[in-house]
């Protein structure tokens, strides 16, 4: 063979490496975008699956919340350990065993036979959901080492994890009505097993922190605070803010998470090593996602009030009618994460994208009672979408990038955390700020009038557009002062570098 056939297959082999290895990193982020769906869209799959469970297992009004609550209690106080798990014991396995505990929780959830059962099954979900999520997050994080790939699989990651929420709305009403309710639970065992295959086959163990040990103390303190603070919303929403249920668990928490900050100072191997919030940018996205989890709940929540009971949606109609967001969200992510921030940095693109956010829910706040979805409804979707797909990749993928390796599963699990928790404050907030306006509006009115009913209803649901505009806007605010100029440093192997 001649030297100059050798010299082509040399390089034919060398040009084929890297284009098989670009592939698998393209096929790691479908099984890791599979699964994260998995766990997004199991915050509100069951949601509108609830009325139907409840008449089966014939549980009460007043227990139904906690269908929802068990999973969210569960999900966002193990979140921090979930990534500090797979930090120390290998992502490939955190990852396969939340996949594997994740189905089992979910087929027994449909099983279940009584309230019991299906409250256990929840919790269970958000256990296992809580190792899963962080190592996902992780994965994406070390797979892609390239700046602009990195930023392609940061937009569809963030997509998904900002439509979640719509899609499991979809997906619940289209299961709902045409099998039944145990059936948006049923659905995670297939979605587990494409995603348990796939891990398997392609991912590679990384065990980054293996010399570092689990921080006990901070575990339990952060584990704690965080269960405090999603319980205390949790009872705002069911009970009022004068509860001691509420106050209480809301004061409790506040003095564990600060006790867990200053542990973090002292421990040999902090469970969440203050390195990682003192870089500016990042804890910038770490509040971005917290303000967006929580104004986003005013579009999710009361939106499918508005479309279920003033238009007569049914579940599945209703889940259609969140997809233009969805599309919206999706093109923004993509332009957002691949153009706009690698070009001119996050402190434009994030303020605008609350911006527009802020812009799409002031113009929510239209509807009346002889409104319609299209003239009304769509718009503003599709705007809200838009801004809110300029919001939530890039901060996702500006938290956890730059990170030392060691710490990119905790660093995840914190993104995780504050999506969960912002989505808690905003649920119990905007929710009681809705009733208090309804409550409001009924004042020295005809009560039994339909009529006065149905616009004290549209108050209530306006009210909480206004409010989660309110809270756009504060993340408009507050990114564009916190975020530093210019862009963003693309070495994804260094450790993080401390800008103050």
């Amino acid at each position: 063979m001649s030297q100059k056939t050798l010299s082509d297959s040399a390089e034919v082999r060398v040009a084929e490496e890297p284009r098989d290895a670009s592939a698998k990193q393209w096929w790691i982020l479908a099984i890791i975008a599979v699964a994260q769906l998995m766990v997004v869209l199991d915050a509100t799959i069951v949601n509108i699956a609830l009325p139907s469970a409840q008449a089966d297992l014939g549980f009460s009004d007043g227990n139904r919340q906690w269908i929802v609550t068990a999973y969210a209690l569960a999900f966002a106080s193990l979140l921090l350990l979930g990534g500090r798990t797979a930090d120390l014991f290998g992502r490939k396995p955190a990852f396969l065993i939340g996949v594997i505990g994740f189905a089992g929780a979910s087929a027994l959830g449909g099983a279940a036979t009584s309230f019991e059962m299906l409250v256990t099954a929840r919790a269970l979900q958000g256990v296992f959901g809580a190792l899963l999520a962080p190592a996902a997050l992780s994965l994406l994080n070390t797979t892609f080492t390239d700046a602009r790939e990195r930023a392609r699989a940061f937009s569809v990651y963030g997509a998904i994890a900002g439509a979640g929420g719509a899609v499991g709305l979809l997906l619940g009403g289209v299961l709902t009505d045409a099998l039944d309710w145990r059936w948006t639970l049923y659905v995670n065992v297939p979605i587990a097993l494409v995603a348990l295959v796939g891990g398997w086959l392609l991912l590679s163990n990384h065990r980054d922190a293996a010399n570092s040990k689990l921080d006990v103390p901070g575990t339990i303190l952060v584990a704690a605070g965080l269960f405090a603070l999603v319980y205390g919303f949790s009872n705002a929403e069911t009970h009022d803010w004068g509860s001691p249920l509420t106050w209480g668990f809301l004061l409790a928490g506040g003095v564990l998470l600060a006790a867990f900050a200053w542990w973090q100072t002292r421990a040999a191997h902090p469970l969440l090593p203050l390195r990682i919030l003192l870089d500016r940018n990042r804890a910038a996205s770490f509040l971005a996602v917290l303000i967006s989890g929580a104004g986003m709940f005013g579009v999710f929540l009361f939106l499918t009030y508005y479309l279920q009971l003033n238009l007569g949606f049914s579940p599945t109609k209703t889940g259609v009618a969140f997809l233009p967001m969805v599309g919206g969200l999706m093109v923004a992510a993509q332009v957002g994460t691949t153009v706009l921030v690698p070009r001119i940095g996050p402190k434009a693109v994030l303020p605008l994208g609350f911006a527009i956010a802020t812009a799409g829910m002031a113009w929510l706040t239209g509807i009346d009672v002889g409104s319609d979805y299209l003239t009304a409804v769509l718009a503003p979707l599709i705007i809200i979408g838009l801004g809110l797909g300029l919001v939530m990749p890039p901060a996702m993928q500006l938290a956890t990038g730059g990170v030392a390796a060691e710490d990119a599963g905790v660093a995840s699990a914190t993104v995780n955390a504050m999506q969960q928790v912002g989505g808690s404050i905003g649920t119990a907030l905007l929710s009681t700020l809705a009733a208090s306006a309804a409550t409001d509006y009924l004042a020295g009115r005809d009560a039994t009038s339909q009529v006065v009913q149905a616009q004290a209803t549209i108050e209530s649901y306006t009210t909480a557009f206004w409010w989660s505009a309110v809270l756009f806007a504060a993340g408009a605010v507050i990114s564009f002062f916190l975020f530093r100029r210019g862009v963003p440093e693309q070495d994804s192997s260094a450790a993080p570098v401390v800008h103050m």
